[in-house]
């Protein structure tokens, strides 16, 4: 297989991975806001174990899910990702589809930021006027004083935080942190968070929940088999944009499904919101710095696999 053929083909499984995070995604829509968000959560969690074996090496033994060099931020990750996912399922959960992806893809903002106040880096005015041009598209999306917000779009903001935090702390553990135990903190983190809301209620699916709920666990699992192999075959500089085909997959199940609708100026909006992340992508490409890799899923593993992981050698190193 040629060099070029091999890349076409990563990028093809990159697309596949997102699109089926989308389908992902919408099978929480789907629910109709039938179950706590946290009870969505945490059966997503225990599914996403599905995910396990694929994402460990030989090396990697199974107590690395919970062993880290540093427990501190570990701990920090675990808490991160439990609260992204419950936010991102409410968000899912009450906003259109179009909406909650577009407030969602202000993550590589939210990382921009995070990554100065505390990880000191360096970051030019490129990436300050991506970042100011994603909060004018929201402004433009929101358009506050002039239509309701919801405490969807609260979720959604909370989402995005809590995504770049994950992210962040990623950053700051470096490439020797192997990425089962990234995995197993985000993971554990919303087993044990939802788990732990559900003890005063829970709530019987009905079978036709029963089948959402393992479309929204088990093909949040396989996206993120499909996009670990992506990042294998290509590196992440090329697996990272596709993502942005979700908001194509938010807007189509809209459409199609959920009644949603959008005018002219909440497209507008999501267009800058979207050329803000592309544009904070090809400058971190420029820099030759870990790309933020802002996967929007409700499953808040996703930007594992393309993570550094220096005890995997099948990753690609240039761009990793």
């Amino acid at each position: 297989m040629t060099r070029m053929s091999s890349s076409a083909n990563g990028i093809a499984v990159a697309f596949l991975a997102y699109a089926v995070y989308a389908f992902s995604d919408a099978s929480i829509k789907a629910l109709n806001d039938a179950l706590p968000a946290y009870e969505v959560a945490f059966i997503g969690a225990v599914l996403g174990f599905a995910a396990v074996p694929f994402l460990k090496s030989a090396d990697d033994r199974w107590t690395d899910l919970v062993r880290t060099s540093n427990r501190g931020l570990w701990l920090l990750r675990f808490a991160a990702g439990a609260i992204g996912s419950i936010a991102s399922i409410v968000a899912f959960t009450k906003l259109p589809m179009a909406e909650a992806f577009s407030l969602l893809f202000l993550l590589p903002s939210f990382v921009t930021i995070l990554s100065v106040v505390f990880l000191k880096e360096d970051v030019r005015w490129q990436r300050w006027a991506a970042v100011i041009l994603g909060f004018i598209g929201v402004l433009v999306v929101l358009r506050p004083g002039f239509r309701e917000l919801s405490v969807g779009h609260l979720a959604a903001a909370v989402g995005g935080v809590a995504g770049a935090i994950a992210i962040v702390i990623v950053r700051a553990m470096g490439p020797g942190e192997k990425r089962l135990s990234l995995y197993g903190s985000v993971l554990l983190g919303t087993l044990i968070v939802s788990g732990a809301l559900m003890l005063s209620s829970f709530t019987p699916p009905t079978p036709m929940e029963w089948l959402f709920l393992a479309s929204y666990g088990l093909l949040g699992a396989l996206g993120n088999v499909l996009l670990m192999n992506a990042a294998r075959m290509v590196p992440a500089n090329l697996v990272a944009p596709p993502q942005y085909s979700q908001m194509i997959w938010a807007i189509l199940f809209g459409y199609l499904f959920f009644d949603d609708t959008i005018d002219l100026p909440m497209a507008a909006g999501i267009a800058l919101i979207v050329l803000s992340g592309l544009l904070t992508l090809a400058r971190e490409r420029k820099r030759g710095t870990p790309l933020p890799t802002s996967v929007v899923s409700a499953d808040s593993q996703a930007s594992l696999a393309t993570a550094p992981d220096v005890t995997d050698p099948m990753l690609p190193r240039e761009n990793a």
